[in-house]
């Protein structure tokens, strides 16, 4: 028999026992705090409650490990019974419990995640030893009842919770000292509800969940996703984005607030939802508003809590969705390398069910982009009726690349402008299902937050870090130079759009010469080209060379002022006023139809015919004096040989004429002119009753 001495009997493990007290009190609270965390909702006082749950869980430590050290060295020479199994099982689960807790701390504080599988042990653990701690306490307690043994288990049971829910006390104390981040959601005291008191935002369609005002704190700050090795490579992805500049663009910013002047700056709100939706939906855009759009929107655009808090959408488009307010975790703004900053990644990876309902599958989906990427004016806007602007959802959903329900034959939106990345982010990986056939949890790939489309312009005129970058991908994207392997195999192959040319084989001098080109969409899923086309420009530049290299036709070559000559075949679309004049400012607020519409559905073609005289000995004219007709001829020495004709497919995301209005006219200020595809052929030209036959 063990005899212990004084010491022992006061540190020892009994009933009566301090370090019995302390473990129990410790234990208490770990499991009120943890059960807090997984049942409880996510608030200031929960993450606290993490907090204090880690922090004395780490401390606790030793004096548990020697409590139970003692424990088992005073009983262990007992019989066998059923209190002594259920004591052993509790050591050994609330060991795993320790050691699985140690390694969620570890990987919360050093790695970007935690495991999901050691969350769970963590939680099962705890419920097991829970679950054989407290039969075994009831069994010790009830079979010495009646001996000196029990005689202070009451005190034990009291000192133990009381002690317990002191550490609860400590944990809400905290969250009243700081529940974080105190935001304002409330609009101006003089907000002007000009489309009615429930439909503050109009005439977007943009909602919040509570119809009312968000602090623009609560959806900007997307440098701290990128911050302390999260997800810093999306993050550099989006800063160069088009989703990122979307209100900073100086091209909108000069738009908007011509549209203010013009209607008010109420009426800006139309804009806001899709191009500056932290200052639409903090109030921003309202009337003695010097700045329509605030600092914090103007920085993020299109910002990552803005695409992530979406709860729903509608297909409807001009911004048809809903938004909630992100639940914030503590310091959740806190600059990079500080103490703030340390915590909340830690409550980040240790508790990441709010960040991961980020996530939604809704976002894969192409209804979800069609919320913004879909437009039309109605008479809010213009005062007379409802008219269709650009729409590539609905181009998409009719085209051949819709295979409605088949994801294996189905092109969407995200595969192709944000096709997979070779990744170490914590987003890498993703589950299996329908909309993600070609996915695994491990497959090391993020979906790029590029956003690659078409603007090779703003990136650079902005000079944002990246910029040239994105502008060199988005001229290969452009020119259909970027493969996306993981949609090989049900894309198509080549430029965006294929040309080729159609002229007759040989041709007499002095006759016309009829050139047809032809145009295809190849890979667009939606029209070509698709956006505002009454400021978009793409164009066939047409040119023929003698065989000594003179240029004897042109047509689509810009001139010196970088404008387009009269004649040059355009795809682009000519919106009228309700006074038939034509909208050339972008002024789409007075739009209400079109005089003039062309563009290219996926799958189809259109043509461009040129006629184009023969020469036949006629003085020749230098270029720069050729006339902006179609009728040229050279002198006769050169009237037989090989006539080379070249077609262009150029394209560019901002014509001159609206640049120089909103940015004034500046030497060498134009839109990037980008070469979509080529190509050539050759005409033989045939001595008059001679062969037909090329040299």
């Amino acid at each position: 028999m063990r005899v212990s001495d004084g010491s022992n009997q006061k540190f020892g493990s009994g009933w009566s026992e301090a370090l019995s007290r302390i473990a129990a009190a410790i234990l208490l609270f770990e499991l009120i705090s943890g059960l807090a965390v997984t049942l409880g909702p996510f608030n200031a006082t929960t993450q606290w409650g993490l907090l204090l749950h880690t922090f004395f869980g780490v401390l606790a430590i030793a004096p548990l490990v020697w409590y139970f050290a003692r424990h088992w060295r005073k009983y262990s020479d007992q019989a066998v019974s059923d209190g002594l199994l259920l004591g052993y099982a509790g050591i050994l689960t609330l060991a795993v419990c320790l050691v699985s807790g140690l390694l969620v701390t570890g990987e919360a504080l050093l790695g970007l995640k935690t495991l999901p599988v050691l969350r769970y042990v963590h939680l099962v653990s705890t419920l097991l030893a829970m679950a054989t701690a407290i039969p075994h306490m009831v069994l010790a307690w009830w079979r010495r009842r009646k001996t000196e043994a029990t005689r202070n288990a009451t005190r034990w049971a009291g000192t133990s919770l009381a002690a317990a829910c002191s550490g609860v006390a400590i944990v809400v104390a905290c969250s009243i000292a700081y529940p974080g981040t105190r935001y304002k959601n409330s609009f101006p005291a003089n907000y002007n509800y000009a489309y009615g008191a429930n439909r503050p935002f109009a005439p977007s369609l943009a909602r919040t969940s509570t119809n009312g005002a968000f602090d623009p704190r609560s959806l900007a700050g997307s440098e701290t996703c990128g911050e302390s090795g999260c997800h810093t490579q999306i993050y550099d992805e989006w800063k160069v984005s088009a989703h990122r500049y979307a209100a900073m663009d100086p091209i909108f910013q000069g738009i908007q607030n011509v549209m203010a002047k013009q209607n008010g700056p109420e009426s800006t709100r139309y804009c806001g939802g899709c191009h500056d939706p932290i200052s639409l939906l903090s109030g921003s855009k309202n009337i003695y508003t010097t700045n329509l759009t605030g600092q914090l929107g103007y920085n993020d655009g299109i910002s990552c809590m803005v695409c992530h808090s979406i709860q729903k959408v509608d297909i409807q488009g001009n911004a048809a969705y809903t938004i909630e307010q992100p639940k914030d975790y503590l310091w959740q703004w806190s600059a990079d390398h500080t103490a703030g900053a340390v915590a909340r990644n830690f409550l980040i990876r240790a508790w990441p069910a709010q960040h991961d309902r980020l996530e939604k599958r809704l976002y894969k989906t192409p209804e979800y982009c069609a919320a913004c990427h879909k437009q039309f004016i109605d008479k809010q806007v213009n005062r007379v009726g409802w008219v269709q602007l650009q729409n590539q959802y609905d181009n998409w959903a009719a085209s051949h690349w819709n295979h409605k329900g088949d994801a294996r034959a189905t092109v969407e939106c995200r595969e192709c402008h944000m096709p997979l990345q070779r990744s170490n982010d914590p987003a890498a990986g993703n589950s299996i299902d329908a909309m993600d056939y070609n996915r695994s949890l491990d497959d090391h790939r993020h979906r790029s937050h590029r956003f690659l489309a078409a603007n090779n312009f703003i990136p650079a005129l902005l000079h944002l870090d990246g910029g040239g970058q994105q502008v060199k991908l988005t001229t290969e994207w452009l020119q259909g130079h970027i493969d996306i392997p993981e949609i090989r195999k049900k894309w198509a192959e080549g430029p965006v759009v294929r040309i080729r040319i159609e002229a007759p084989k040989a041709i007499e001098p002095g006759k016309m010469m009829p050139v047809r080109v032809i145009m295809t969409s190849n890979k667009a899923g939606h029209d070509y080209p698709t956006g505002p086309l009454d400021m978009i420009q793409s164009w066939v530049e047409l040119q023929v060379k003698d065989a000594n290299g003179t240029i004897v036709f042109t047509s689509g070559r810009p001139d010196d002022r970088n404008f387009l000559p009269p004649g040059t075949f355009l795809f682009k679309a000519e919106p009228v006023d309700q006074y038939g004049n034509l909208i050339d400012h972008h002024n789409l607020w007075d739009m209400v139809g079109v005089r003039y519409r062309r563009s290219l559905f996926p799958g189809y073609s259109d043509t461009v015919d040129y006629n184009i005289m023969c020469p036949s000995g006629s003085p020749s004219a230098p270029p720069a004096e050729i006339p902006a007709r179609r009728l040229f001829s050279v002198p006769t020495g050169v009237a037989s040989g090989k006539l080379h004709i070249n077609a262009i497919l150029h394209y560019r995301k901002i014509d001159q004429f609206l640049l120089n209005y909103i940015l004034g006219e500046k030497p060498g200020l134009t839109a990037p002119v980008v070469e979509i595809t080529s190509a050539a052929t050759t005409v033989c030209v045939a001595r008059p009753g001679g062969t037909t036959t090329c040299p």
